[in-house]
């Protein structure tokens, strides 16, 4: 699409409230704590902190989540569980022992475990998405963790927790069966053949303890790496029937600091999404199967900032300072687009889990003794978790187009909706990739009745790609709310200037009259 000299460019969106790609899961808002680095200690529990609760508990950093609204929080692990003993994070605290953590050459002191989450969950609003450890351990082990999490009374494991001061079951519905078991790096790496028994008979006897939870298979850890597509086949083929979601895992990087690349990295995340629906459509086709495989995108972020730094880390450290990204404004965009593409597959991706929740490659940062504060991704996260909630529309986007080093016919506007039946309110979520232009957004809500109005547009807009918030300066990259004085929806169109390289909330409300 090409402009005339200081002619605007343009983006037409369609809307039409027939054409649905799905309800949105609110476990589509997701997030993740694993034992590494500050994430639990100095993060979410330091009892020595001013803010700490009597559970030893940062009440500012429960505050903060609860203003990200995460419905579900995968844990412990990550790298970290397959190497994981969860009986030494339970019972009396003195009587827990320090082990060496080898997923991350940390000291892991057990003071926070699983009873001690489950009552932090509650305390954020949130559900715990409980991993088991499948590279070091195996059946026996997870059923013996469901009774003793889920079971009521009555048995050796429901029993013991009810002797640690647990007297009602935790009910935890959603469990991992392992994590990225495809790749090298995994303490007990296995092939998908081997995988796939264990995960399948692992499911199947955690089932018989308790029927109603839900199980998630480890997917491929990337798209890219040898093992794709056969493992998924491999794994979904001995474990189809017993399992309920497989996962995926997807981290993006600006190495190259060529930021048009970078900010469509989420096309690279679209791929990956459709080849893995493929794959588990594939196994049902072939299974003549009525069961539909639905996904679970439970690690995805941006991660590389702190690479260099971490290999200066002393190992064997407790609680070290690892894995802290400290985001920039381009990073906030390709989250916004990471987050428009997990909405368009809202009929398919039921759990999805930004990795991570707090000092690492999280939202939210802490200082040791001092106060908490949002980095840039904080924004796009909370604005999609507390206005994301309802149906997503089919939006037909016609966008000028650019190509990058890696992609080609990348849409400068990135951009979906989501439409709230009861209210009759419309909410679109939109990236502007262009560094140097404006979009004039042409909308058409054909097919809605009624009349409608722009109630509110949210933007968050930096000239700077590499600006950032920091612990001095925590609000230099935050959105701004535009004043719009009754902007009617005339004849179902609206016209809407969408700022150059920013991220974007429209509300539309319904007037009744």
């Amino acid at each position: 699409m090409k402009k005339a000299k200081g002619e605007l460019k343009k983006a037409k969106l369609i809307l039409d409230k027939d054409y649905q790609i799905g309800k949105v899961n609110r476990r589509l808002f997701g997030s993740f704590i694993e034992h590494l680095g500050r994430a639990v200690y100095e993060g979410i529990y330091e009892p020595d902190h001013p803010q700490a609760d009597r559970d030893g508990f940062r009440k500012d950093v429960i505050e903060l989540v609860k203003e990200l609204n995460v419905p579900i929080v995968r844990y412990p692990g990550g790298n970290f569980v397959s190497g994981y003993n969860w009986e030494d994070g339970i019972g009396p605290r003195e009587r827990r022992p320090k082990k060496l953590d080898l997923a991350w050459h940390s000291t892991e002191t057990n003071q926070i475990g699983i009873n001690e989450f489950v009552e932090w969950a509650k305390k954020v609003n949130s559900e715990v998405m409980l991993s088991i450890n499948l590279g070091t351990r195996g059946i026996d082990d997870a059923r013996n963790i469901v009774e003793y999490c889920n079971h009521p009374s009555g048995s050796y494991w429901s029993d013991l927790r009810r002797s640690h001061g647990y007297q009602q079951p935790h009910n935890i519905k959603v469990w991992c069966l392992g994590n990225e078991m495809d790749g090298p790096w995994q303490i007990g790496h296995k092939t998908a053949y081997e995988y796939g028994r264990i995960a399948n008979e692992a499911a199947k006897v955690m089932k018989w303890v308790d029927p109603s939870i839900e199980v998630v298979a480890a997917g491929s850890s990337g798209w890219h790496i040898p093992t794709f597509g056969e493992w998924e086949s491999t794994v979904l083929d001995l474990a189809y029937e017993n399992i309920d979601y497989v996962s995926l895992h997807a981290y993006y990087g600006n190495q190259e600091n060529d930021t048009p690349n970078f900010v469509a990295k989420s096309l690279d995340m679209e791929n990956f999404i459709r080849s893995v629906i493929s794959a588990c459509d594939y196994v049902k086709g072939k299974k003549h199967s009525s069961k539909t495989i639905n996904l679970s995108f439970d690690e995805w972020n941006v991660w590389f900032h702190s690479h260099e730094e971490d290999k200066k880390v002393e190992p064997w450290s407790v609680a070290p300072h690892l894995l802290e990204d400290i985001y920039d404004f381009e990073d906030a965009l390709l989250v916004g687009s990471m987050l428009i593409t997990l909405l368009r597959h809202a009929d398919r991706i039921k759990i999805a889990a930004l990795a991570q929740l707090v000092n690492v490659i999280a939202p939210i940062m802490t200082v040791k003794g001092g106060k908490s504060w949002k980095q840039t991704i904080f924004y796009p996260f909370k604005h999609a978790s507390n206005y994301g909630r309802g149906t997503v529309l089919n939006a037909i986007v016609d966008s000028p187009k650019y190509n990058s080093k890696d992609f080609s016919d990348i849409p400068v506007l990135d951009s979906t909706a989501v439409f709230e039946e009861e209210s009759g309110n419309i909410t679109i979520f939109a990236v502007n990739r262009d560094q140097k232009n404006d979009l004039l957004l042409e909308g058409d809500l054909r097919g809605f009745d009624g009349k409608y109005k722009i109630a509110e547009h949210i933007i968050m807009q930096n000239d700077d790609p590499k600006a950032s918030n920091t612990e001095n300066n925590p609000d230099n990259v935050v959105p701004q709310t535009k004043k719009i004085k009754d902007m009617i929806v005339k004849d179902g169109k609206f016209s809407l200037l969408i700022p150059k390289f920013s991220w974007n909330v429209i509300k539309i409300e319904r007037i009744f009259e």
